[in-house]
């Protein structure tokens, strides 16, 4: 069974830094699309996340534009984890982080397009 469990989440004001990891279990990243979405708590249906960045088997990445320069995905293959590195966080960037496992990599970072979700975690930037 796959599990996928997101860590890092956390409270930092304006202009901080903090670093998401996904580990999977159950489960090996190595040749998959994989992904990080966010979901305002308002706006509380799946579908609705927003996709943040995105990672290829090869290393090409793909970021929102509202993200761009501020954060960077990684993966580990060796830890099956999956990293975003977020700095310069802005009080907009708050919200809950899920990092996912995209069923293909020609979609996007698109919801539709996920084959399995992590539980997410929380990130709160005050200004």
């Amino acid at each position: 069974q796959v599990h996928l469990e997101e860590s890092g989440g956390g409270s930092v004001q304006s202009g901080g830094s903090l670093r998401l990891s996904c580990v999977s279990s159950g489960y090996s990243y190595s040749g998959y699309c994989l992904a990080w979405f966010r979901q305002v708590p308002q706006n509380a249906r799946e579908h609705e996340r927003e996709g943040v960045a995105a990672i290829e088997p090869d290393g090409t990445t793909t970021y929102a534009d509202s993200v761009k320069g501020r954060f960077t995905i990684s993966q580990d293959n060796a830890k099956n984890t999956l990293y975003l590195q977020m700095n310069s966080l802005k009080p907009e960037d708050t919200a809950i982080y899920y990092c996912a496992v995209l069923a293909d990599c020609w979609s996007g970072m698109v919801t539709i397009a996920v084959a399995y979700w992590g539980q997410g975690t929380q990130v709160t930037v005050s200004s």
